[in-house]
């Protein structure tokens, strides 16, 4: 007879939960709220003097750390294991009780428990290895184990809100650089400033980030408005060259950026080629009034 699965939980997930708050500032912050209620719960509960503190930093440690070789992630996920097994049990549980009730009292919990985290696989396996090491099937411990063992030594992963964190906790200033650089960066490192559509892209983007059909139908609606306007500047180039390059932009825009009404996901990618093409209509409106004014 088989072990019964352990089921993971996310609203006890300690390293879930401050993603999903982070977001939650990071919305704030985009929505001009002063007075986060995300980034109070943040400074509360998630400090150096709490048991949800010291496991936050356990979790980014596990998720950040790079070895090169698989023993030295093996024995440094075995250690890590033992530092949480040290941990005041009771303390923790009733301080991720009242996190809980908190995060209950103030917001929608199946919306705010919908947003998506690229390291969702790996939030769960360390919260098995947390919380049922010694209680795991031997199939469960193996994949859960062998999970932090790849990602610790692979050198290339898709980036969290936790990772300019690193291993310590945040503080205020911390958390501003998170909430302002962590995503604008995504989209913006390589663009000198982002236009209202483009902030309103972001914004649509990190407030649903569990790809609810808003931000499907966002995308949807402004790709026809997108191709219409590039399409009208395509009478001002003179370049061939240019002209040829901004037709085949025209022709890709459905494939790059059109989101599926069956699709259950939107991909970051999809947002952020519809960023490009946002970027490349600016660029165009910009030589444009460049011209009006040499005439």
């Amino acid at each position: 007879m088989q072990d019964a699965k352990i089921k993971h939980s996310k609203i006890r997930n300690t390293g879930l939960l401050f993603e999903f708050l982070l977001r939650q500032v990071t919305a704030d912050v985009l929505n001009k709220d002063n007075d986060s209620i995300a980034l109070k719960i943040v400074k509360e509960k998630f400090n150096e003097n709490t048991e949800l503190g010291k496991e936050l930093a356990l979790y980014n440690t596990l998720i950040n750390k790079k070895y090169n070789s698989d023993k030295k992630a093996d024995y440094f996920i075995t250690e890590v294991i033992k530092v949480r097994h040290s941990f005041n049990n009771p303390a923790l549980k009733r301080e991720k009780y009242n996190l809980i009730k908190q995060i209950k009292e103030n917001y929608n919990l199946q919306k705010f428990l919908s947003s998506k985290v690229p390291n969702y696989k790996l939030y769960a396996s360390i919260y098995k290895l947390f919380e049922f090491n010694n209680s795991l099937s031997p199939d469960e411990k193996t994949e859960s184990y062998f999970n932090l063992v790849e990602n610790i030594t692979t050198i290339d992963k898709k980036l969290n809100l936790s990772d300019s964190v690193g291993a310590k906790l945040p503080d205020d200033e911390d958390l501003r650089i998170i909430t302002y650089r962590t995503l604008l960066e995504k989209f913006n490192q390589k663009y000198s400033h982002l236009n209202s559509h483009q902030k309103n892209l972001l914004r649509a983007y990190i407030n649903n980030v569990s790809n609810t059909n808003s931000l499907k139908e966002y995308i949807n609606k402004h790709l026809p408005t997108i191709k219409k306007e590039i399409r009208s500047h395509i009478k001002n180039i003179d370049e061939k060259i240019v002209k040829i390059k901004l037709r085949e932009a025209i022709n890709s825009i459905n494939k790059f950026c059109k989101v599926d009404g069956k699709s259950k996901n939107i991909k970051d990618s999809v947002v952020i080629q519809t960023m490009r093409y946002m970027e490349l209509l600016k660029e165009l409106k910009k030589s444009a009034n460049k011209n009006k004014k040499t005439l």
